[in-house]
């Protein structure tokens, strides 16, 4: 049995330390919760290989910054494209581990000219392609596209909304692919249903972002202005990876490698 890994969603420094503390084995670095994440700042890439990478740490993770320009699909004009493209180029430089992206043409197939250039840019790094495959019109050809444009891993829900619910396909896609390509299951993973979908899906990783909200630290607080534009988001309540949460992740993972 391959060594499943536990991957952890990060927003911000301190999601970066919980995933440290947590024992996870690297996380997907991210902006923006509320869009389902985009690029991040370099200064966050910098701060979080510093965190993850550091010599004297008992462990290294691994850092995958998120190459996504905007929220919404996955269909990208030119400028939006050039973007991408120097985001892979600063990611290079900055020694990170590796990317995560995903492009889509029009009619829901892998726009496999733009993902080869990418790829082609991000040399010997990992590359993920990431939940963009749940958006297209043909989930097994998409994986089988994927897997020949030589990605090194898939993150998906199976086509659907959660992991849970898309088991058959990630099942699918792992019995076609899992000799050539990880297949890691995300979205609504969490360590409650985590040996179901192994047992059903056979993932060889598990993605999830352990978020729980803490109150800022903020004593005066104005009800009468929302910064975000987003709904319910509140400007006092921060969403942060709870370190016990991967810690619990990461026992059920060991548990299902000594089966």
């Amino acid at each position: 049995m391959k060594s499943l890994k536990l991957e952890i969603c990060v927003y911000n420094t301190a999601s970066c330390l919980a995933a440290l503390k947590g024992n996870a084995d690297r996380v997907e670095l991210c902006a923006s919760m509320p869009e389902g994440g985009i690029t991040p700042s370099l200064a966050l890439i910098e701060q979080a290989q510093e965190i993850l990478t550091a010599t004297d740490n008992p462990k290294q993770l691994d850092v995958m910054v998120m190459i996504r320009p905007r929220g919404g699909d996955f269909l990208y004009d030119d400028w939006e494209f050039k973007q991408m493209v120097r985001d892979v180029e600063i990611c290079r430089k900055a020694g990170v581990a590796g990317v995560v992206f995903g492009i889509l043409t029009n009619d829901g197939n892998i726009d496999k000219k733009r993902n080869s250039i990418l790829l082609d840019v991000a040399g010997d790094m990992q590359t993920c392609f990431h939940r963009a495959i749940d958006m297209s019109s043909n989930y097994v050809k998409a994986a089988e596209d994927i897997v020949n444009l030589g990605f090194s891993r898939i993150l998906t829900s199976g086509g659907m909304n959660k992991a849970a619910d898309g088991i058959e396909n990630i099942k699918k896609i792992s019995s076609l692919f899992s000799d050539k390509i990880d297949i890691m299951a995300g979205s609504g993973v969490n360590p409650d249903n985590m040996k179901t979908i192994y047992e059903e899906a056979r993932p060889s990783s598990f993605h999830f972002s352990a978020k729980k909200i803490v109150s800022g630290g903020m004593l005066f607080r104005n009800p009468n202005v929302s910064m975000g534009g987003f709904g319910n988001v509140s400007e006092y309540d921060l969403a942060v990876s709870d370190e016990y949460e991967i810690r619990r992740a990461k026992n059920v993972i060991m548990g299902l490698e000594r089966q």
